[in-house]
């Protein structure tokens, strides 16, 4: 794959220094995103696309990934075919200290609370 290639399937992403709360508590805020955020926080490696089954349409897996990624939470890149996503934990960690950390331990308990598995 060329340069010019490569920079055409590149994906956005906000600097560290652009990333809002607001936009990372909307993130989390939905079961899905929650969902992929945590398989993600518990694998720390890099995860494609394809990994994740949710109960939900390809189309808005996608909107999903977007939203995540556009927030600021997670890092897209393309890997061949592939897109590979991965927690901007650093990140996110140097911007809000324990807030991922909190928020994680919270949906674990709320899931074990409530039992439903995910």
């Amino acid at each position: 794959m060329t340069d010019t290639a490569a920079a055409g399937r590149a994906l956005p992403h906000p600097e560290p220094a652009e990333i809002r709360l607001e936009a990372v508590l909307h993130a989390l805020s939905d079961p899905m995103r929650l969902r992929i955020v945590r398989e993600l926080a518990a694998d720390e490696a890099e995860l494609s696309c394809s990994h994740f089954v949710l109960p939900v349409t390809k189309s808005t897996t996608t909107h999903h990934f977007r939203v995540l990624r556009e927030s600021g939470v997670i890092r897209q890149v393309y890997r061949g075919t592939a897109k590979m996503s991965v927690l901007r934990r650093d990140d996110l960690d140097g911007l809000f200290p324990g807030l991922l950390d909190c928020l994680l331990a919270a949906a674990d308990r709320q899931s074990e609370r409530l039992g439903d598995g995910t």
